[in-house]
């Protein structure tokens, strides 16, 4: 097509076989939109268009993405409020000939799939290394390996007793996320071959962290889920032919001393407060003296 059409938050720039949709910046933007920047999406990732009437004039072209075919809202998985849809490009009310018509436009570009889920990944999840700050961690990813890094206020004791977390992507099945703007929000990781993924509160098992007022916002938590997934996706897909999964090693880096020092005195604090057994306490000590 090759035609540009911009709308209140967006710019849809279209190519004989993909929209590029830059997000535009601004304070009433947003966040998740200025956070992804801009994003190419092919036209086989799509799988239906239609054009509706928005709210206080405005009308909305939405493009629908075909099921697994985006990452970042398989990740969603139907959580994002409407004024935050990646794929919603808001015009004027007296744009809407305009709008029909781009929408008519892409129809006729859909993929002979479109109806069906897609069976890999389409569209680009933002790229690694990402990291956020959740209420009782920090997350980070590499592009190899998920850690969690437990903060003193928050990390409940029975994530302080397993330790810091690192999840290489090879050992995940898939992430959960679910909202930091509902009740009891959080990101967790599940682990493959676990009896039961995603069993039990999230604030009590280590491959999770939760979200809280100000900790684990949509424009930090769902990009990082989003590339977390497609990751695992990937791993999955170099599956040797027994079904293991090829191996990466992450690397040994070594830990600040200060960093364990003040691990070590929180751990004698939740062993005075009896959180901690003696045993558990000197198993705990002896694992973080060895990262040194």
């Amino acid at each position: 097509m090759g035609d540009v059409l911009a709308g209140f938050h967006a710019v849809w720039e279209f190519d004989t076989d993909s929209v590029l949709i830059r997000f535009e910046r601004g304070i009433r933007r947003p966040k998740l939109f200025q956070a992804l920047g801009e994003r190419r999406i092919p036209y086989e990732a799509l799988s239906s268009v239609e054009v509706t009437e928005g709210r206080r004039g405005t009308v909305v072209l939405h493009a629908v993405p075909r099921h697994g075919a985006d990452p970042l809202m398989e990740a969603a998985n139907g959580q994002l409020k409407e004024d935050s849809d990646p794929y919603r490009l808001v015009l004027p009310a007296e744009r809407e000939t305009l709008a029909e018509f781009y929408a008519d436009e892409l129809r006729t570009a859909l993929g002979p799939a479109a109806k069906e889920p897609a069976d890999r990944h389409l569209v680009a999840a933002p790229e690694p290394p990402l990291h956020f700050k959740a209420y009782d961690g920090k997350a980070s990813f590499d592009g190899r390996s998920v850690a969690f890094r437990w903060f003193w206020t928050g990390a409940s004791s029975a994530k302080w007793k397993c330790g810091d977390q690192t999840f290489t992507v090879g050992d995940l099945a898939g992430v959960e996320w679910r909202s930091p703007e509902v009740f009891n929000g959080y990101l967790r990781l599940l682990e493959r071959g676990a009896r039961a993924p995603g069993a039990g509160e999230a604030d009590q098992d280590p491959a999770a962290v939760v979200f809280g007022l100000g900790y684990g916002p949509v424009h930090e938590s769902l990009p990082f889920a989003a590339a977390v997934l497609q990751a695992v996706r990937a791993a999955e897909a170099e599956e040797t032919p027994d079904g293991e999964p090829v191996r990466r090693r992450t690397g040994d880096a070594r830990r600040d001393p200060a960093d364990i020092a003040d691990r070590i005195r929180h751990l004698g604090e939740l062993h005075d407060a009896g959180l901690l057994t003696d045993d558990e306490f000197s198993a705990k000590k002896a694992e973080l003296l060895a990262e040194l």
